[in-house]
């Protein structure tokens, strides 16, 4: 365990409303752990997050930390 590797983050805040979009978009954003307007998640950096986030681009912000 010495050797644990830091694990890198993203934080998504939502910004556009799931009403009137497709179900899938919806669910997604459910999955992202957003559903309501101006929440924020942080969520591990992997391929399928990058992939649902690229999926409801228009309706979220990622936030870059410094």
């Amino acid at each position: 365990m010495t050797s644990m590797a830091k694990k890198k983050n993203v934080t998504v805040v939502q910004t556009g409303s799931p009403i009137r979009r497709a179900k899938d978009q919806r669910q997604t954003l459910v999955g992202l752990g957003l559903n309501k307007m101006h929440r924020q998640r942080t969520l591990e950096d992997t391929p399928a997050i990058r992939g649902m986030i690229a999926k409801v681009s228009h309706l979220v912000k990622v936030v870059e930390k410094a």
